[in-house]
Parts: structure tokens; C-alpha cells; sequence
């Protein structure tokens, strides 16, 4: 661990000043522990060097943020809404709770694998939608509706029905995947907004389908051919109210629009610490004495950090017999139709590289477009987390191995991969209550060095997630399960090369010892 991510996490103690004429001066706040002394103002980060606004995200990512600086949240649940009983506020000894939360101090507590902003082991699983809850008791005592131990129905929970048991995924060229998830989102509305009443237009955006959008001869809109987008954005209630066709590219089961939301959600949910943006500025939502908890400014400096994430490369050792494995997977891996869904690169264009802030398809309680001024960053600027993709003839192409679509991976009621709860439909719904067994298909860009896997983390090997493919990929699995052993090792050895990549490396593709590796 470097010297530069224990000041990150460890809490700073505020001792005093030495004024410039020699005499001491002492801090008012002697003896405070806090992770951050120092806030952003809003405004601070249009007047900063990016750099120092990223360093600054980097700290709010890496804090242990305390009780005295606002961490926990006494009378508010995860999902921001009021403790069902307030009587019993989340304060020692409930103030940590691993399934319905606070159950972290830190960002980086979770993401860290193999370094700050990266995945988490199966110890640092999150609990989704377990936040509803105020504190997961299961106690058969307590009748009282999501207090501690009884569903919206009633029913008492147990530790496989009350939330999804969800990895930790890593960050790692985050921001390429939220402009290219706007980028797409764009392509498709603009299909919506061609199609005249009567008529019909496939959905595709960067050589992906996501089925056909139609409109009845009245107008409205009929969804019930489109694909890969979740239910929220399919909803339309007349003709003058279309489908948004939103792609949200955040979570497993997807849900969250931005880097931002999933900043903002997750300070509340796992810190206890509230945003001004979601909460409003001097109003203390949680009943802890604190206000202002975290800024505008800060988010934006903590999103920023994420954004510009190196993006994970391959490692390819110099060994022959590896070498050609690699190969011979690499091409394997597309013939049987993985590649249908994760899709080896797709591109940005029109100068989509260029991130900015607020993504304008932010929902309510995040910064929305035009409420401030953007804030921008060329995402390909070599001074920021290395490595860096690069613009080739206008067009940046990310190698991320997904569609950004939902799919269906489980093979039906009875797969324990399907999870107890969709956490996209209204809590308490028949279709909450339902289960998911939808994701966003996952990302393989590092996954190698991210282990465990699936969803849910409970395989610790790639060959497990690969043979738990069934349900939409089903047709793949059977030509996996008819490969020669030695193909199947070599689609492994592919996907072992995939890989984040060392703190400062400056190449995508390298061998063994980090050194640049030419690869077709």
C-alpha cells in the first residue's frame, strides 16, 4: 500500500496553526477527527486546475469520513426516506449495519481491488435494496413493515430475500461508458422522434439493436418489441408522452444514469453522508447535527475522479505457448457468439470523449443541465490515470466487451442466479417482488484481475460464469459446452489477459514486466 493511498484513507487530526510571525495559534477545532478538513465551495472547481479537483475527488473517495463530519445518518434510511420508526435512530450500536446499511466508511473500502477504484472482494458485496430497511434485524419480535425483519408484504425476510447479494464492480474507464451510454441514448431518440403514427423504426445505435420502437395509428407507442432497456424506460402514457429509451449503464441490473447519481446514492446509502444537490443546502435531512455534509463541488470533484479512471488493457506473457492460446481464444470467443453481446469495442465519435458535467439525462435530486455552468475534460488528455484510449480518425474506440444492454442470462424460475428482488420496479410491487434475472452485460475490460465473478461474486473462477450463461446466451453455452478442451482453455487464457492494468502504465497491451507488447 503506497504512502499516497494511506493519506487518502486515514483521518486527518486538525492540531493547530503557526501564524508567519513565529507565535502559535491554535485551531478552534483542536482535537477534531475528520477525513476531510477542507470543503470545495460550489464554483471552487470552474477555478481550479483539474488536476487539483481530481486530487481533491480522489481524497473524498479514499475517506474514512467520521461522526464528526456528518458519516451516518440517524433518521434517515439508505433510499433517503425517513426511519419507519424513529424512535430507534441508526446511533451506536446500530449505526453500522452490513445488509441495510451504513455498512462502510470509505469508497475505497469496497473499491479497491487491485487498487483504489477497482472491485471488491465477496466481503465487500452490497446488499441492494437492502437500504430500504432501517437496520436488517430478521427478528420475528418486530411486525413493524421494513423496521427490521418484515417486507412491504408483511412477510418476514430472510438473508436470501431481503436484498441482492451484488459484487463490487470496478471503475475503471467509467467515463467512456457513461458518454457512450448518452451517446447512444441520443441515437435512439432521435429514431423515436422520426417515426410517424402507423409506422415503425428499428433501435440501433453504434451497430446495436435494441429492437423495434412502433406507433399505434392513434399515435401512441407500442414498446412491446424493443429490447435491452429497462421497464422505466419504456413507460409512455399517450402519444405526446413517448418512451425516454434512457440506457443506464450503472449497476448490474442497470438503474443509474450517471456517475454522478451513482456518487450521490451511494454517499447517502453506504456513508450516511448527504449531498446539497439531493438534500438542499443548510437542511440536515439525517437528524446528525450536520449540514452541507458534502458540496455541489465536491460531487462534481468525486464523479471527475471516476471519469477519468485508466482504462484496463492485456497483459500477454511472453511465452509461445500462451501466445498462441491467446490467439486461438481470442477468435474462439467471437465464433461461438459471445461477441454478440460483448461486443469487443464500440465507438465514440463526435467528439464524445470530451466528458462533461451534469449528464444531461440526470434524474431528479442530482445537478441537472443548465442549473450551473458544464464543467468539461478530455478524457484522452494524457496527464490524467494511465493508460488512455486515443482518437483515431475522429473516433475513440472503447474495448469494454459489452452492449450496454440488459439480457437475461438465467435459465428460468429455479436458477439460483436469478435474484429475489428487481430493485428497478417500485418498491413493494408485485413486480419488486418478482425477482430480476436481467444485467447489464458485464464489462470484461479487467475483469481478470477483478475476481470474484458474476453478479453476485460467488464464482471465483471465469470458467463458472461462463457455464452459468444460459437463459438469452443459451446457444452460446451449448457450442461452449462442445469445444475440445484445449479451446476452452484458450478462450480462458484470452480472457486472463484482460486486465487493470499497474498505476502509471503507459501502454494498453504489455507483457509480463509491464513492457509495451505489439498484439494484432
Amino acid at each position: 500500500m503506497s504512502n499516497q493511498y494511506r493519506l487518502a484513507v486515514i483521518p486527518i487530526f486538525v492540531i493547530g496553526l503557526i501564524t508567519m510571525g513565529g507565535s502559535q495559534t491554535f485551531a478552534t477545532e483542536l482535537g477534531k477527527e475528520v477525513s476531510v478538513p477542507n470543503h470545495l465551495q460550489d464554483g471552487d472547481e470552474f477555478n481550479m486546475k483539474v488536476r487539483k479537483l481530481i486530487s481533491h475527488g480522489k481524497l473524498l473517495f479514499g475517506a474514512n469520513w467520521t461522526n464528526q463530519e456528518g458519516g451516518g445518518r440517524p433518521l434517515t434510511k439508505g433510499t433517503g426516506s425517513p426511519l419507519t420508526d424513529s424512535s430507534s435512530p441508526l446511533v451506536f450500536p446500530r449505526n453500522f449495519n452490513r445488509i441495510s446499511a451504513p455498512d462502510t466508511n470509505s469508497c475505497a473500502g469496497c473499491h479497491n481491488k487491485p487498487r483504489i477504484g477497482g472491485g471488491g472482494e465477496i466481503v465487500t458485496n452490497a446488499f441492494l435494496p437492502g437500504q430500504r430497511f432501517d437496520f436488517a434485524t430478521f427478528d420475528h419480535n418486530d411486525t413493524t413493515p421494513t423496521r427490521g425483519a418484515l417486507d412491504e408484504e408483511g412477510k418476514f425476510v430472510q438473508q436470501q430475500t431481503i436484498a441482492n447479494s451484488r459484487n463490487t464492480l470496478g471503475l475503471f474507464g467509467s467515463g467512456y461508458i457513461e458518454m457512450l451510454s448518452r451517446q447512444m441514448t441520443t441515437d435512439l431518440q432521435k429514431i423515436r422522434d422520426s417515426i410517424t403514427s402507423g409506422r415503425n423504426a428499428e433501435l440501433i445505435s453504434k451497430g446495436v439493436s435494441f429492437g423495434t420502437l412502433a406507433r399505434n395509428q392513434d399515435g401512441s407507442w407500442n414498446t412491446s418489441d424493443v429490447n435491452g432497456l429497462l421497464a422505466s424506460s419504456l413507460v409512455s402514457d399517450g402519444a405526446g408522452n413517448p418512451p425516454s429509451l434512457i440506457i443506464k449503464p450503472f449497476h448490474q441490473s442497470g438503474g443509474v444514469v450517471s456517475l454522478r447519481q451513482f456518487t450521490n446514492n451511494a454517499f447517502n446509502q453506504h456513508h450516511g453522508i448527504q449531498s446539497t444537490e439531493r438534500f438542499g443546502i443548510n437542511i440536515d435531512a439525517d437528524g446528525d447535527d450536520f449540514v452541507n455534509e458534502i458540496t455541489r463541488a465536491d460531487i462534481t470533484a468525486v464523479t471527475l475522479f471516476q471519469a477519468q479512471l485508466a482504462v484496463p488493457g492485456r497483459v500477454i506473457p511472453n511465452d509461445p505457448e500462451i501466445e498462441a492460446a491467446v490467439r486461438i481464444g481470442e477468435q474462439v470467443f467471437q465464433n461461438i457468439g459471445c461477441s454478440g453481446c460483448h461486443v469487443p469495442k464500440l465507438p465514440l465519435d463526435k467528439k464524445g470523449w470530451i466528458f462533461s458535467e451534469p449528464n444531461p439525462f440526470n434524474p431528479k435530486g442530482n445537478l441537472q443541465a443548465g442549473n450551473t455552468q458544464e464543467y468539461k475534460i478530455d478524457l484522452t488528455e494524457e496527464k490524467l490515470d494511465q493508460p488512455r484510449l486515443k482518437v483515431e480518425k475522429e473516433v475513440v474506440w472503447v474495448p469494454a466487451f459489452t452492449d450496454l444492454k440488459l439480457h437475461d442470462i438465467t435459465s428460468g424460475p429455479g436458477d439460483p442466479n436469478r435474484e429475489p428482488i428487481d430493485q428497478n420496479a417500485p418498491e413493494g410491487s408485485a413486480e419488486f417482488f418478482a425477482g430480476n434475472s436481467r444485467f447489464m452485460t458485464r464489462k470484461l475490460w479487467g475483469t481478470a484481475n477483478e475476481p470474484p465473478y458474476f453478479h453476485h461474486g460467488q464464482y471465483t473462477t471465469m470458467r463458472q460464469a461462463i457455464e452459468a450463461h444460459r437463459g438469452e446466451a443459451y446457444g452460446t453455452y451449448v457450442k461452449w459446452t462442445a469445444l475440445s478442451e484445449a479451446h476452452q482453455n484458450s478462450v480462458i487464457e484470452f480472457l486472463k489477459t484482460l486486465q487493470i492494468l499497474p498505476e502509471g502504465t503507459k501502454h494498453l497491451v504489455v507483457d509480463e514486466r509491464g513492457n509495451k507488447k505489439e498484439w494484432p
